[in-house]
């Protein structure tokens, strides 16, 4: 059997493995292949998730070599609901912490992850909040996103991972985000998260932004931890600020980011729902 977990963060939700029978680090772990993910978060033939977290040390995760793990121990082997290897993923980094913590792998209430986007800083709180240092926010272009004819202006944006921040006065919740917004193949080569934004008020302390996102690999999402911090920096970049705290409306509920020129901080819930074993049968059904 195939022990699973399954949780969310603000309603995006993941399918987290364990992999507790395979900790000797004198056996590497394969990674997965793209048909298990795929067949893993199949809502209807599967479990169902926006994306699949497979919890390894980092000795034992063929993906980590050649990556600066620095002090971390635990390797988060994300990937997306198509298969796809995903740099980082803010909501499924706190899910991934929780459950370190309520597994007793970690016993700090600070420690570092390593993913395919760097080592990440978490800390628990004791209000049930997680909060992951996703690294600063960088700047790039501005670009367009077209989406069932409408042409929507924004901003590339990075946090390893790769956005397009179109901040409008378009009500994000009248978007029809059912099929991809077309990109700049040339600046987004590999696929890009697009974030619909609006400024709800600027004025107010904390500024309150309401967002929708299209997510590389998944299609529309109930939130995105990465997305919601581009979403931030660029937001306070436009009035005029490099630093200060936004709140971030999602489908799935709310997240607060802290920005400064150095680094972003992603906070909110992560809640576990549901585990169980996966059929063996089912299991060793998918092709290699």
């Amino acid at each position: 059997m195939t022990r699973f977990l399954k949780g969310h963060g603000t309603e995006n939700d993941f399918i987290l493995l364990p992999d507790l029978a395979k900790l000797d680090p004198r056996a590497p772990v394969p990674p997965l292949t793209a048909e298990e993910v795929r067949r893993l978060c199949d809502r209807h033939a599967g479990i169902g998730a926006n994306g699949v977290l497979r919890v390894l040390p980092v000795g034992t995760a063929t993906e980590a070599e050649g990556l600066d793990t620095a002090a971390a121990r635990w390797f988060m082997d994300y990937r997306n609901a198509d298969g796809s290897a995903s740099e980082m993923c803010g909501n499924g980094a706190r899910l991934f912490a929780r459950y370190l913590r309520d597994a007793g792998l970690e016993t700090a209430d600070a420690f570092d992850l390593a993913t395919r986007g760097g080592v990440r800083g978490v800390s628990m709180s004791p209000d049930g909040e997680v909060s992951v240092d996703m690294g600063p926010a960088t700047s790039g272009v501005a670009s367009v996103a077209e989406i069932s004819g409408a042409r929507f202006p924004g901003q590339q944006m990075s946090l390893t991972n790769p956005h397009l921040v179109c901040l409008t006065d378009v009500a994000v919740d009248t978007i029809n985000l059912s099929c991809p917004p077309v990109v700049d193949d040339g600046l987004f080569p590999d696929g890009v998260n697009v974030e619909f934004a609006n400024l709800r008020s600027a004025d107010s302390d904390p500024p309150r932004v309401r967002m929708r996102v299209h997510e590389r690999g998944v299609g529309e999402t109930r939130s995105c931890g990465t997305g919601a911090c581009a979403v931030a920096a660029h937001v306070l970049a436009r009035i005029g600020r490099d630093t200060g705290r936004v709140l971030v409306e999602v489908t799935g509920g709310e997240l607060t980011v802290s920005v400064t020129p150095a680094a972003t901080v992603l906070s909110g819930p992560a809640v576990f729902v549901a585990t169980g074993d996966i059929d063996p049968d089912w299991w060793t059904s998918i092709p290699e």
